[in-house]
């Protein structure tokens, strides 16, 4: 898989550990210093967030949490985009120890979806008011470059009255080049891969060798190869409580530097961290030894916020409603909401049944409308949106956005207005209630910030109701 072998990759297990145990105890004064630098919105190096992984005053950590929050507002906005995983296969090589995938879970019913069973799950997200969705695959021959670009077609191409899906990510095994360039051509939003362990022996220790995933080194550029073919916009993820929190932080901070030095200054789009979560049949998880807390979790998201403050950061369903509540003012962008992690899981949804077979156990089964209402309350927008990607704002124009925090100036325009599609479209009336007054609240926002801004959303809000779909700036 790997044309050469390469003898020593951007990871170096030793220096981390020894930045790690060299930064226990910082001084408050060092912690402020790096604290003021994530305010300026500038990436942290290693030794700085090494400092911060080791932080255990609480008031220390309550500024830090705070900053988390203002960062994120200050690039992003207050608003959260929302999007829907959607499983096509699981079929998979691999023998992942933690995975319910895995090749020999015997308990696992196999199946690939079929183009009009990939339709009919379409139909459902989009007549529930989804518009963005992650298309996940297992690991297998079966799900090559062709096979995952006729998905990709399949679901651009399916409408349901207003409702249309707009980007569609992909999380699959990584490719050589020439299958990236495929995926790229049939216009893919992000691909995601995660390491899923940083750490080269926990690494080994979980993935046999002879499968596809065993290769630590040709999943690690695999993301080099995919900016390589001309997908600019990445992203990286771990799976937290494989191996120790904090080494798995620093990794995903090596690897962030290392897209940035290879590609121009071009860093991950988004940053993931699940945590490992129960699987059917899958004893690993039992005696796991380096399950993450839900204190040390949230630190790692604020930690992770202030490293990099460019990058989007996904929290996932895995976790419960009352988490995902503490955890999203902690810095995160995007979350997942009406998730159903089965091969064909959101028509059986449809059915009331949630199937018990699937990769892990999610935390949290709510609705879309349910999860967007709480957003609302918590003080943010719900979004959609779409608009960088298909108005060319990826890659380094992207990040000539993001990095000095100028992003959220189409960010918070763009989330009212494909909220507004939502509320009109598919919202509850509780939600719509909601919604309406969150709108208002932003409309004053922009007021405050600039008259014509406010103006200019209206006049696009008023195009909405009026029937016209997909406004943005």
């Amino acid at each position: 898989m790997l044309e050469k072998t390469i003898e020593k990759d951007f990871i170096d297990d030793g220096k981390i550990w020894d930045l790690l145990e060299d930064s226990k105890n910082p001084e408050p004064a060092e912690v402020k210093e790096i604290f003021a630098k994530s305010r300026a919105k500038a990436r942290l190096e290693p030794e700085e967030t090494a400092k911060l992984l080791q932080i255990e005053d609480p008031d220390l950590l309550e500024e830090m949490f705070a900053l988390a929050r203002e960062i994120k507002e200050d690039v992003y906005g207050n608003r959260i985009v929302f999007f829907a995983p959607l499983y096509i296969g699981n079929k998979c090589t691999n023998n992942c120890l933690y995975c319910g995938f895995r090749r020999d879970n015997r308990a696992i019913e196999r199946k690939t979806l079929t183009m009009d069973e990939l339709q009919e799950e379409v139909n459902v997200l989009v007549n529930k008011g989804h518009k963005r969705l992650i298309l996940v695959y297992g690991e297998h021959p079966d799900y090559d470059a062709d096979f995952i670009a006729e998905t990709i077609r399949v679901v651009y191409d399916t409408k349901a009255g207003n409702g249309e899906i707009r980007r569609v990510n992909i999380n699959a095994a990584p490719m050589d080049v020439e299958g990236f360039k495929k995926l790229h051509e049939v216009g893919i939003g992000t691909f995601q891969i995660f390491q899923e362990t940083y750490h080269h022996e926990t690494y080994a220790k979980l993935h046999p060798k002879g499968t596809l995933k065993s290769n630590y080194q040709w999943r690690l550029y695999a993301l080099d190869r995919a900016m390589e073919a001309g997908i600019d916009d990445v992203g990286i993820g771990a799976l937290f409580g494989l191996y120790d929190w904090k080494f798995e932080v620093m990794g995903l901070l090596y690897h962030t530097i290392h897209l940035e030095n290879t590609f121009g200054g071009v860093g991950p789009h988004t940053i993931s961290f699940p945590r490992l979560e129960p699987a059917l049949n899958t004893p690993f998880i039992g005696k796991a030894k380096y399950r993450v807390s839900d204190d040390d979790f949230k630190k790692l998201v604020a930690i992770i916020r202030l490293s990099v403050p460019y990058t989007g950061m996904i929290l996932t369903a895995r976790e419960k409603p009352e988490l995902r509540k503490e955890v999203i003012p902690l810095g995160v962008s995007q979350i997942d909401a009406g998730s159903r992690i089965g091969i064909g899981g959101y028509k059986k949804s449809e059915m009331d049944h949630i199937p018990e077979r699937e990769q892990f156990q999610l935390g949290d089964v709510r609705s879309l409308d349910e999860v967007m209402r709480e957003v609302c309350k918590l003080g943010c927008i719900p979004s959609f949106c779409t608009a960088c990607y298909r108005a060319g704002r990826t890659g380094d124009h992207f990040m000539s956005f993001a990095k000095p925090g100028f992003v959220h100036n189409y960010c918070m325009p763009n989330a009212v207005l494909t909220f507004k599609e939502y509320l009109i479209d598919y919202a509850s009336e509780e939600t719509r209630m909601a919604g309406e007054k969150a709108i208002e609240e932003q409309l004053k926002v922009f007021e405050q910030q600039n008259p014509k801004k406010r103006q200019m959303v209206e006049d696009k809000l008023h195009l909405i109701e009026e029937g016209h779909r997909d406004v943005y700036v």
